[in-house]
């Protein structure tokens, strides 16, 4: 091996030791949703649902259950599992196991189980990401779709076949149905202007009502889930997060709310809510350089940097 094979060599070596801070991990994430139309897929009226207990199971050759782990959504209808060590998670899946406080009509029923999937391994630490998990009312909303009218195949009666009248066939002609009303306009897409809007702008009382989704007074770890309560405690909430500083983890939770209030605030923001809490916790259960590059993502994002997009909040009247 000549000396530049053994520098590249000693360099995979300390960078591997600098990302793989901690010890090996498995951690599984995902989402539950509302099926409301009871056509077992994603549509525009599912919502997520919190609170609703998802069961992952794991199970050998012979389908006897080697192991399984149960973990409620957080508001965001999301769920983080950690696995310690390196489990085999090959052959597992999750399913809704349990209605929350959050379902409220729509836990009569849960939908098919869905199988894990290794998305990223690296330095002993594996993600596995899960299909959306549904949960089902008793019957379809009202609002849903109608189906097409069954087709009824008539039946002949019973006896001889009836003899069929002379003449020229009679032609059949639908009755003229009246015309429909005009569709209302459809109204203009809300949030639909680009926006980036640092921390500072979200802790001045003058934009205190663009809070719209979120309230200042939630605590961290409804919204993050349990690794944030973890390491941020059950007490601090949303609002105490965007004071954080000094510190990789107190910069991160500042950004990751930030990231959040403007992901409600513009859907052209970079990240979706549920991506802000998925990136959050896949930093979370990592090392401190995990961390700080979530960070840094974050207050790119956050100050529209690269992009040229600026905060359009305008003071509250």
């Amino acid at each position: 091996m000549d000396l530049t094979h053994k520098l590249l060599f000693a360099a995979l070596v300390i960078f591997a030791a600098a990302i793989d801070g901690t010890q090996a991990a498995a951690m599984v994430s995902g989402a539950v949703y509302c099926d409301q139309c009871k056509d077992g897929q994603r549509s525009l009226f599912d919502y997520p649902l919190s609170g609703t207990k998802v069961t992952i199971t794991c199970s050998d050759g012979n389908g006897q259950v080697t192991m399984s782990r149960e973990e409620t959504t957080n508001a965001f209808g999301t769920y983080v599992m950690r696995f310690d060590g390196t489990p085999d998670l090959s052959n597992c899946n999750a399913q809704v196991s349990g209605r929350g406080e959050g379902s409220n009509d729509c836990g009569a029923t849960a939908g098919a189980a869905q199988k894990l999937r290794l998305m990223f391994r690296m330095f002993g630490t594996e993600i596995f990401g899960v299909d959306s998990l549904l949960s089902e009312p008793a019957q379809p909303m009202s609002f849903c779709p109608k189906s097409s009218n069954p087709v009824v195949t008539p039946t002949r009666p019973s006896g001889p076949r009836p003899t069929p009248p002379t003449g020229s066939p009679r032609t059949f002609r639908p009755p003229r149905l009246p015309p429909l009303p005009p569709l209302p306009p459809m109204p203009p897409l809300p949030f639909s202007k680009a926006s980036a809007c640092s921390h500072q702008y979200w802790t001045k009382p003058e934009y205190k009502c663009y809070w719209r989704v979120l309230n200042p007074e939630t605590k961290v770890s409804l919204i993050f889930g349990p690794l944030a309560a973890r390491r941020y405690g059950t007490d601090m909430t949303l609002w105490e997060s965007l004071g954080g500083r000094g510190d990789p983890y107190k910069t991160l939770l500042r950004e990751a709310t930030t990231a959040l209030l403007n992901s409600y605030n513009s859907l052209q923001f970079p990240y979706n809510s549920v991506g802000v809490v998925t990136h959050t916790n896949w930093a979370l259960m990592g090392s401190t350089r995990g961390v700080l590059i979530t960070g840094l993502r974050f207050i790119r994002a956050n100050s529209g940097s690269g992009t040229g997009v600026t905060c359009n909040l305008t003071p509250c009247k």
